[in-house]
């Protein structure tokens, strides 16, 4: 389960986030490349863009629900 006192700082601000025990396996970026994409630097991956529409958030879900290593986290805000 992703730490939010883990959350990566390149992150946008925002509901998800991805923490630092990514394993940068790119499932996310595959699942849903509109929000995900990779740190090049960090080797990571990271949210580049917060879901609005309720599809969105439910592709990001999705997404977090598969994520390996449970990098991928919603504040709930």
């Amino acid at each position: 389960m992703a730490l939010l006192a883990d959350r990566l700082p390149k992150n946008v601000a925002g509901r998800f986030y991805v923490d630092s025990s990514c394993i940068d396996c790119d499932q996310c970026r595959t699942q849903a490349p509109d929000f995900f994409s990779r740190d090049e630097d960090a080797g990571t991956s990271l949210v580049c863009r917060q879901p609005v529409t309720p599809e969105e958030i439910a592709l990001v879900q999705e997404a977090a629900n598969g994520c390996a290593t449970g990098s991928i986290g919603d504040d709930g805000a």
